[in-house]
């Protein structure tokens, strides 16, 4: 990958280096004063204190260094010694013809777990911001060269699947599954989606309000864990039915994994890990239960102890998250684990890592919470339908795409059904990951639908506008091979703009955060669109202005593909 940003950073490091100054890091950025320059640098004042200097004498040292360099156009000092920069047409030309836009492989690999769906009830709005955020930074993590593993990580053996069992064993009381005596393989039943939808919630409000109910279904949610015959191949039929339910929805964000593991699957590691932890002497004794201290000396709140097993003997969800650390570590050795889940689990995951650390299962590798706020409705209250309940994801899918088709061109015929899908879906996923991803966001269907603005239609529509042009540059056999000359402003904005690439996508890999690659598609598409208006590719009659300016246009479609297919947003023909 061509790394503009670093050829700027190391000339300034060598002009440093030829006047005896010495640096460990140079960073330059984009110049807040655009009138003297298209970069800054402005590490001249630590240096001024490190060499008892004035400031703008070493900054004039360093400017008359990097002015006889032909890669700059002009360069001069502001101020108390920012060094602003503007880069010559023939490096800029020479720069943009190094067709590399590949990363190196590495053998680095990721692990990533995000998703965290619960079988047996509908994947609600909850459910969106892990999935789209999980699938994009896996998509870059894959896109910089590293190795990666996904896992949804599904909700499959807790008290939910007990409370579903048990409302089941109460309707239909005949069942095979629930005859002690039952001997035979277990027939195929009629458990549906719908089914399911209807049950979890009934049983989870009867549970509030009846003490005995939510004692039978606490019994069966143990009955389940021991595997007991019966309950256990009912759950194995819930299983098949949900997950095929919540991949759908899934593929229908473009979320892919690997894994489809849950919790049950930690459960097989649970008994090993309790016996590696008990030679460890971490765990201790509290009030009947076992818990591990994970309190540090440097926190500055209370740190509760993580909670192994409970008094009665029960396990916990901090328990099968740690066997799942076990798992993950013994069977796919991964350097790192990312866990992408909603910021108010952060507690619960500085437990479990904290006592993966502390048991030693984590070593080397490295343990990664990228937690995220919520989205919330147009009102800024949490999300919900008309009737005050939780919104399923379908639901929210639907009426985005159903506000999709009315903008679509009353001219598109044909496929309109699925054109406004991969529409709504890139509504929502360039909505979700335009704030930084801990930050709380309100969702406004009008406003995000709209071909204006910082949308995903408005990015998409430029796309497709890209590629148009590019069709008839192709039929009218314009060549579009290399850039030759910068014309005007229009064509170097574009020009300086896909020169971040390469910092753009490092600061997402480290903010682990796609708002970077959202601005930036926004800042790309609006510079195009501007060059659209003013650069008439088609119409000009000298060959290396239009021959240039087909390539320009490649390049920011190649580019606008790259960072669309990270963020897991399909591109429709026509719109």
């Amino acid at each position: 990958m061509k790394k503009f940003y670093s050829i700027i950073e190391n000339k300034i490091k060598d002009a440093l280096n030829k006047c005896n100054y010495q640096v460990d890091n140079v960073i330059v950025s984009e110049s807040n004063r655009p009138d003297l320059g298209e970069y800054q640098y402005n590490g001249i004042m630590s240096l001024a204190k490190i060499y008892h200097k004035n400031p703008v004498e070493i900054a004039s040292e360093i400017v008359n260094v990097l002015k006889q360099d032909d890669f700059f156009h002009d360069v001069n000092v502001a101020g108390p010694g920012f060094i602003n920069m503007s880069i010559s047409d023939e490096a800029l030309i020479d720069f943009t013809n190094l067709d590399d836009y590949e990363y190196p492989k590495n053998d680095k690999l990721i692990f990533f777990d995000y998703g965290g769906a619960n079988v047996a009830k509908s994947l609600h709005v909850g459910h969106l911001r892990s999935a789209n955020i999980g699938e994009a930074l896996k998509r870059l993590c894959e896109y910089l060269g590293y190795k990666t593993i996904s896992d949804t990580h599904l909700g499959d053996w807790g008290r939910p699947l007990g409370l579903v069992i048990y409302e089941l064993s109460l309707r239909y009381p005949d069942w095979p599954f629930f005859q002690e005596n039952y001997v035979g393989e277990y027939p195929k039943v009629d458990i549906t989606s719908e089914l399911l939808e209807e049950v979890y919630p009934f049983a989870s409000i009867r549970a509030k309000e009846d003490e005995e109910y939510l004692k039978m279904a606490q019994s069966m949610t143990k009955r389940l864990q021991n595997k007991e015959k019966g309950i256990y191949d009912l759950w194995l039929q819930i299983m098949d039915v949900s997950k095929k339910d919540i991949k759908n929805i899934y593929d229908r964000l473009n979320a892919k994994f690997d894994l489809y593991k849950g919790e049950s699957n930690a459960e097989d590691y649970v008994p090993e890990l309790l016996e590696y932890l008990d030679k460890l002497d971490i765990v201790k004794e509290s009030k009947g239960a076992k818990v591990i201290d994970v309190k540090e000396d440097t926190d500055t709140k209370e740190m509760p102890p993580m909670l192994l097993i409970k008094s009665d003997g029960g396990l916990l969800y901090s328990t099968t998250e740690l066997a799942t650390i076990y798992d993950r570590i013994k069977n796919y050795h991964p350097n790192e684990i990312w866990y992408i889940a909603d910021k108010r689990q952060e507690l619960h995951f500085t437990q479990v890592f904290r006592a993966a650390y502390k048991a030693n299962i984590i070593k080397n590798e490295k343990l990664v919470f990228a937690g995220f706020g919520t989205m919330n409705g147009k009102d800024g209250k949490p999300f919900k339908t008309r009737d005050g309940g939780v919104m399923r994801l379908i639901d929210l899918l639907d009426s985005v795409k159903s506000e999709c088709l009315k903008r679509l061109n009353p001219e598109i015929k044909d496929n309109r059904d699925e054109i406004a899908d991969k529409l709504a879906i890139a509504t929502i996923k360039y909505a979700d990951m335009l704030p930084s991803r801990e930050t709380d966001y309100n969702f406004d269907l009008e406003k995000f639908c709209d071909l204006e603005g910082k949308t995903g239609p408005y990015i998409v529509y430029s796309t497709i506008r890209m590629k148009s042009l590019l069709n008839k540059v192709n039929e009218s056999n314009i060549n579009c091979s290399k850039l030759k000359v910068i014309v005007n402003e229009y064509d170097r904005a574009l020009l300086l703009s896909l020169n971040k690439l390469d910092n753009v996508l490092n600061n997402a890999f480290n903010d682990k955060s796609l708002n970077a690659i959202t601005d930036y598609l926004y800042e790309l598409s609006t510079n195009f669109n501007r060059f659209y208006t003013e650069c008439h590719v088609l119409n000009e009659s000298d060959k290396n202005k239009q021959e240039s300016w087909a390539y320009l246009t490649s390049i920011v479609y190649k580019v606008n593909k790259i960072l669309l297919d990270i963020l897991a947003i399909d591109i429709p023909d026509r719109m």
